[in-house]
């Protein structure tokens, strides 16, 4: 029971105090002095009937102290959030901006290296271009020697005819010459002839082994 009177108790000095901090002003005595005026001027308007308490006004003064309260409590968090806040914002961007530096720095030594794959691909499309002159080249001698094959070919074809045709030449020759022998031998009178000339050729080679 003793404590629920002294929390009973403690409960209006609460509200007074924060009355009197919700009051305007650094200290105490300027707050009793805004607090007093505002009374004075109160009363007076109401005793000489210049304002007319209502249901209204309490309400307007419980709003002004509501607001006052909050204005006056709530600007420092208020305050310390919007720094939270802007801090975080600056913490985001000094976090980009050094994604973006070190993003930068990567590309600069990518190209760099991208220089030495110039000059590989450089030597490369050299070689190439010598690989295929090579293969041209070699193209071009394997057409040559193919027409020259064909070319012998064709000239050992020719000699071959023309052996073949000599020799069925001479074969007709000698077959003509026989046979006009042959006919030849035939006749008496070319056959005594040749008697003639044969014992005359014996005689002569005789005649001259006597002397």
């Amino acid at each position: 029971m003793a404590s629920r009177l002294a929390r009973s108790a403690l409960e209006p000095q609460k509200k007074a105090q924060s009355i009197i901090d919700a009051l305007p002003g650094s200290n105490l005595l300027s707050k009793t002095a805004i607090l007093s005026s505002g009374a004075g001027m109160s009363i007076y308007a109401i005793s000489n009937e210049y304002y007319v308490m209502n249901e209204e006004s309490i309400i307007a003064f419980c709003l002004i102290a509501v607001w006052t309260g909050l204005i006056k409590y709530g600007g420092p968090g208020y305050k310390e959030w919007a720094e939270a806040q802007n801090q975080k914002i600056r913490n985001i961007l000094n976090s980009a901006r050094a994604d973006h530096t070190e993003a930068v720095k990567s590309r600069i030594e990518d190209v760099k290296q991208m220089g030495g794959v110039v000059e590989i691909t450089k030597s490369l499309f050299e070689v190439s271009k010598e690989t295929a002159q090579l293969e041209a080249k070699s193209f071009e001698l394997e057409q040559q020697t193919a027409l020259a094959a064909e070319a012998k070919s064709v000239l050992d074809s020719w000699v071959r005819y023309e052996s073949q045709l000599k020799q069925r030449q001479q074969s007709e020759l000698a077959t003509s010459v026989i046979a006009k022998v042959r006919k030849e031998l035939d006749n008496p009178k070319i056959l005594q002839q040749i008697l003639q000339q044969s014992v005359a050729d014996v005689e002569k080679i005789v005649s001259s082994k006597a002397q």
